[in-house]
């Protein structure tokens, strides 16, 4: 991927996801292109998958999703187009090293590798200071 540049703010990330508070796991939409896209999220402690001072594993699943999410709304809003709905449909190889602890800035970036009928198959990992957390690949349904 390119250079990593601000694509959308965290100001303005409502506006690319369907998702909302307290369930948004995306901060800001970094970089974003036909076949990939990065996402930062800051682990904060008011987080609704925040446990014990760490992101649970459910939300670097939600994290990567959000990403995936977030590259198809801009998509859209640039086409002129509406912010579709997804759904997680399954989840495969996904490997969790550790977990993100509240105060770290993690990175997400997803690939996708096909899309057909309205579902979509990507690749996502989760870094947070150079080491990766979390890797798997997720379909994703979307509900038009």
């Amino acid at each position: 991927m390119a250079a990593i540049k601000l694509v959308v703010s965290q100001e303005n990330i409502l506006s690319v996801i369907p998702q909302r508070p307290p369930f948004v796991m995306v901060d800001q939409l970094l970089a974003c292109d036909i076949l990939s896209s990065r996402t930062s999220l800051q682990i904060r402690s008011e987080n609704i998958l925040v446990e014990n001072g760490e992101l649970s594993e459910a939300g670097l699943i939600e994290n990567i999703a959000q990403t995936v999410a977030a590259s198809a709304g801009y998509t859209a809003l640039k086409n002129d187009e509406p912010v579709l709905i997804g759904y997680i449909g399954a989840v495969k190889n996904l490997d969790i090293a550790a977990l993100p602890k509240v105060g770290d800035i993690i990175n997400t970036e997803v690939t996708v590798i096909n899309q057909v009928f309205g579902v979509t198959i990507a690749t996502g990992s989760v870094e947070c200071k150079g080491e990766i957390l979390a890797k798997c690949e997720m379909k994703i349904f979307i509900k038009n």
